[in-house]
């Protein structure tokens, strides 16, 4: 089925090419099973990762409500909040970032370097916050501040997951499709699932290209019985945006984001130990590391759906490794 309506939307050209599909041997020959992944960690622009897909259509819906800020909000070392300080410089708009301190760390690497300190690097206006426990009415607080001042504010929402972000993922399943096509038969694709935006656009446009291939989202920061909501909820916004249906079910797996969000756990420093040894590929401690995990348990617990191909979506954050030294 086409996906024709995603062209009414307005999008920059950020990434400007497919992102490479590549089949990992090493890792396969390991797991015993063939493992593809999907480079969005080698997006273009400040050091990549998968919110340069979103940030293609916020920025775009920005430019033309003729903003000149971009607010966002994030934990300290947010790949999501790197990504938007670096669009912003790259289209000459201020970015104003609220950030909170998730895991409570008074360590210097984690409050300084990794994502942190790219963020002075592109300039970007910083405002600390105890938590960040309602962040769309805390961003609409600093927005109607911002506005006060003279400014005129374009919100992103936390990850750039509402449904004009996760536009960037049914663009995503649209690339995997043809990649895959005459090439390689699917059988499941892992990513990991935390503010839903990437994990919904895929929902949509893998259902409508790729029906029978099973998609897995691997939980990084709550249990399924919150996170499925907040999937579904996207999920349905994004196709009656795209005046399709959505009836896929989400899959959700939540065994490996323990203690919590943005805190290491063995399983998923063990996964980004094993990438890098086995294949030069980065993945970090919050996000690829514990969906890693997932794949590599999901295969030796069969709890895929069969023992064919799985594609893993590589969603970035590699600098998020200089942030959590020495637990790396």
């Amino acid at each position: 089925m086409s996906l024709h309506n995603l062209t009414r939307f307005a999008r920059l050209e950020l990434i400007g090419a497919p992102t490479p599909l590549e089949y990992l041997p090493r890792l396969s020959d390991y797991l015993g099973r063939d493992i593809f992944i999907k480079r969005d960690d080698v997006t273009p622009l400040a050091m990549g990762g998968n919110k340069l897909r979103k940030l293609e259509f916020l920025a775009a819906q920005a430019l033309q409500e003729g903003a000149d800020t971009l607010i966002t909000a994030g934990a300290i070392q947010s790949n999501h909040v790197r990504q938007t300080a670096a669009v912003a410089a790259k289209l000459g708009l201020q970015c104003i970032a609220l950030l909170e301190n998730p895991i409570g760390t008074h360590a210097e690497n984690y409050l300084t370097n990794g994502n942190r300190l790219l963020l002075d690097l592109f300039d970007a206006k910083v405002e600390l916050c105890e938590a960040l426990n309602r962040p769309d009415d805390q961003l609409q607080a600093l927005a109607t501040r911002v506005e006060a001042q003279g400014f005129r504010p374009y919100v992103i929402p936390v990850g750039g997951s509402n449904a004009l972000g996760a536009m960037g993922y049914v663009e995503s399943a649209l690339e995997i499709a043809q990649q895959c096509e005459g090439a390689v038969a699917l059988s499941s694709v892992v990513v990991a699932s935390g503010s839903a935006g990437t994990h919904a656009g895929l929902a949509v446009g893998l259902e409508q290209l790729m029906p029978d291939v099973e998609l897995i989202g691997v939980t990084v920061s709550r249990r399924t019985s919150d996170q499925k909501p907040k999937v579904v909820a996207l999920q349905q916004a994004v196709a009656r945006d795209l005046e399709i249906a959505a009836r896929a079910d989400i899959t959700l797996w939540d065994d490996y984001y323990a203690p919590g969000y943005g805190v290491p756990n063995e399983e998923g420093m063990e996964a980004v130990k094993l990438l890098a040894r086995l294949e030069g590929i980065l993945l970090d401690p919050v996000y690829t590391g514990k969906a890693m995990a997932g794949l590599i348990d999901g295969i030796s617990q069969q709890r895929f759906k069969d023992d064919g191909p799985i594609l893993f979506v590589h969603t970035g954050g590699a600098p998020a490794l200089f942030a959590y030294h020495p637990h790396v």
